[in-house]
């Protein structure tokens, strides 16, 4: 990542999920788990740092990402290289008790031509972050439900 000197933008949501955190970390590291309607998200290779993956939007050139510094049952990182910058987001997962997770989603936007991806990075995630989370969240309490039931 950038020095801290180059960072352009930070947006940042927290929230606490009825789930244990195994199960969140096992969830969200599960791509076809990966619910955006309007993307696709393929990965080559297994959820490791280094593995690449591909997100595609309808009337858009694929955007490509790697995995970055994973650390297991804790946290994991997504950076998108730009023209000299590069967009981050940072997931990171704290047990709460064992049937209670705090995950907060970073996005960090950095590098020397940052500035010029700020707004588009705000309009993006700026006022859908808690949402897109709230969903995830969702998605997440109903997936171990059905394992319960299932089991």
């Amino acid at each position: 990542m950038e020095s801290t000197n180059d960072i352009a933008l930070v947006l940042e949501h927290s929230l606490d999920v009825d789930v244990n955190p195994a199960f969140a970390w096992k969830f969200r590291t599960d791509i076809a788990k990966w619910n955006d309607p309007a993307a696709t998200f393929l990965l080559d290779g297994s959820f490791a740092t280094g593995s690449r993956g591909t997100t595609l939007l309808p009337g858009q050139e694929a955007l490509f990402w790697w995995i970055r510094e994973i650390q297991a049952g804790r946290s994991f990182a997504i950076e998108m290289p730009l023209d000299r910058a590069t967009f981050r987001c940072e997931w990171h997962f704290s047990a709460i008790s064992e049937r209670r997770t705090r995950m907060t989603q970073r996005i960090i936007l950095s590098g020397s031509n940052a500035a010029t991806y700020t707004e588009q990075v705000k309009a993006g995630f700026g006022a859908t972050l808690a949402d897109g989370m709230n969903r995830i969240a969702a998605d997440m309490v109903a997936a171990e439900r059905a394992v319960a039931e299932a089991g």
